[in-house]
């Protein structure tokens, strides 16, 4: 569940694993920086030399804090890599999901990058009903998600697709996207004559002690908390992904519609880091080279 916003930022260098401390002067770009895209850059960040970028880290392996309470994950690399391309900095600031959007339409954000999925309502600013509340944002979608299917190591009832979970019982956590994706899945097999029985838990530990000890047969996760269940130093060799993921979805970095040209120049930068190698390298760090995109995308989410 979100927590309070904490307030605290932490910077980090052109390189993937630098640290600096809070209000460095801006530095010269660093030869590799690309001249022509950072000089479309918004002057205030050019000036300030780094990305302000909010975070609510609290989801391993995407966003999270390392022990020593640094940020850490998936978007952080991305990032960075993305920073240094620019000849920029880029200082995380941890806040509570729901603020995030908000403090980048503010401009007390420049982007914000949390595994947030890029969706029509919130490129057009409509709520749950539909309502428009707010001027939405634009998005540069960088990583491919969907709904995964953990079992236990071995694969002993031959797990392959949603379908073939129908006559057994599987744990989702209860406040998850993906209870939607098994109560639905329960409905179809509940036209077959072999109900699906889904057992809401409260977070993953649950879901994974009912597959060990047998009581379910699978967990509904988003793709990188599945993977990273079976990488975890606690449960490599214990769990295993199966089959294609489900009801696909992008991440997307969040911009603000008052910067013009910030979009096209992250969507620019990125397929860079696609082409050269770089954001491959990112992914399999994490283990998370399956949600891998061909190229940047603007605004593709639905």
């Amino acid at each position: 569940m979100p927590r309070p916003r904490t307030g605290k930022a932490v910077l980090a260098a052109a390189g993937l694993s630098g640290l600096l401390a809070s209000g460095c002067a801006a530095t010269p770009a660093p030869p590799n920086a690309s001249s022509t895209l950072r000089s479309r850059l918004p002057q205030a960040i050019r000036d300030s030399g780094e990305l302000r970028i909010g975070s609510y880290l609290n989801y391993v392996p995407v966003d999270f804090k390392d022990p020593g309470g640094a940020p850490a994950g998936l978007d952080l690399d991305i990032a960075t890599a993305l920073g240094s391309y620019l000849g920029l900095r880029v200082r995380f600031v941890d806040m509570a999901f729901n603020d995030l959007i908000p403090a980048v339409q503010a401009g007390k954000l420049d982007l914000a990058m949390s595994a947030v999925i890029d969706s029509r309502d919130r490129q057009q600013g409509k709520d749950a009903a539909g309502r428009i509340t707010n001027p939405g944002v634009d998005f540069v979608d960088y990583f491919m998600t969907g709904t995964s299917i953990l079992v236990k190591a071995g694969n002993p009832l031959s797990v392959s697709t949603l379908d073939s979970l129908c006559g057994h019982t599987i744990a989702v956590q209860g406040n998850s996207v993906q209870i939607k994706v098994a109560k639905k899945q329960s409905a179809a097999c509940a036209r077959t004559g072999k109900p699906l029985r889904v057992d809401s838990v409260d977070n993953d530990d649950q879901a994974l002690a009912e597959i060990a000890s047998g009581t379910a047969v699978a967990d509904l996760n988003d793709y990188p908390g599945a993977s990273y269940n079976t990488t975890a130093p606690d449960r490599k060799g214990r769990f295993q992904l199966v089959g294609n993921y489900r009801e696909s979805d992008l991440y997307g970095i969040a911009v603000s519609r008052n910067q013009k040209e910030l979009p096209d120049i992250l969507f620019r930068a990125l397929n860079q880091l696609i082409g050269n190698g770089t954001y491959q390298k990112i992914l399999d760090k994490w283990n998370l080279g399956g949600g891998a995109v061909i190229s940047a995308t603007l605004n593709a989410g639905l």
